[in-house]
């Protein structure tokens, strides 16, 4: 086979090659033709360009991230920090992000570096340590007010880590130690109070049952003398003038074998006996 042959061959392959282009859904082609960009982005699948003629740019569709390194910032209290944090963005329109802007990451980290400043340069020490998020939302804010005529949208920032300075460090090892210490002792405190009111709500509840001991005991012994007044009320009104009577000669007897000279006798029982002596002497009467 001639060489003429075999190099046109070659050179019709390379042709077709330079002309086919397979998109993958992800990623768009911008085509310069003579220098000048066509109307839209070519892709997803199957694209066709002229040899020579139209050069193809590649722009990736999908969500990226830019890390950027330690920046030293000043704060508004003038005390130096450093922070590092991450850039997420993605492309909303391929043309402009290779027209508007020569190298998008390094435009960023830039951008990114200066807002940084900005934002850090008007807020307290405090509040940067404090306010993470909303320094995030501000960061991406600016930003975006940038990238937007870029084609490129901020979608999030993180910042990743805030170091203080040496002394704020300390500083703020300190202030943790009081705090565990204070909560050291409040959780003890706490502990002491729980257990001094079980303490006194067992005491309380044995006062309450001692109390209630003693009342049924009270009641129970009030009962048992009105039963034993009762029977012996009963008993009482069984008892008629004569037994009386024989239950106090009983009495003058026991009385009468003891050695003393002097008695005292109620009243009440010259009634009975003489009583009693009326009503044994009715039956000889009628003799």
């Amino acid at each position: 086979m001639p060489l003429e042959v075999i190099v046109g061959a070659i050179a019709i392959a390379v042709l077709l090659l330079n002309t086919i282009k397979i998109v993958p859904e992800y990623k768009r082609l911008v085509v310069l033709r003579l220098g000048k960009v066509l109307q839209s982005p070519k892709g997803p699948g199957l694209v066709l360009i002229w040899p020579l003629i139209d050069r193809p740019i590649r722009v990736d569709l999908r969500e990226t991230y830019l890390e950027v390194p330690h920046q030293t910032c000043i704060t508004k209290d003038n005390a130096p920090i450093s922070i590092d944090f991450l850039i997420y963005s993605r492309v909303l329109d391929p043309t402009a992000s290779v027209v508007q802007v020569q190298d998008f990451a390094g435009a960023s980290q830039g951008i990114a570096t200066t807002t940084l400043r900005a934002v850090v340069g008007d807020i307290p020490l405090d509040d940067v340590l404090a306010k993470r998020d909303q320094i995030n939302h501000l960061l991406q804010a600016k930003m975006d007010e940038v990238t937007q005529r870029w084609g490129v949208k901020i979608t999030t920032v993180e910042i990743r880590e805030i170091t203080p300075p040496k002394e704020v460090q300390e500083a703020m090892t300190r202030q943790m130690s009081a705090e565990r210490s204070r909560r050291a002792k409040v959780t003890e405190a706490e502990g002491a109070r729980q257990a001094a009111v079980a303490v006194a709500e067992g005491e309380k509840q044995a006062a309450i049952l001692k109390a209630e001991g003693d009342r049924q005991a009270s009641i129970l012994r009030a009962e048992g003398f009105a039963l034993a007044l009762g029977k012996i009320f009963e008993v009482a009104k069984g008892v008629d003038a004569k037994t009386m009577s024989l239950q106090y000669l009983d009495t003058l007897k026991v009385m009468g074998s003891s050695p003393s000279t002097k008695f005292i006798f109620p009243m009440e029982f010259s009634s009975l006996l003489a009583g009693f002596l009326g009503d044994s002497r009715k039956p000889f009467s009628k003799e």
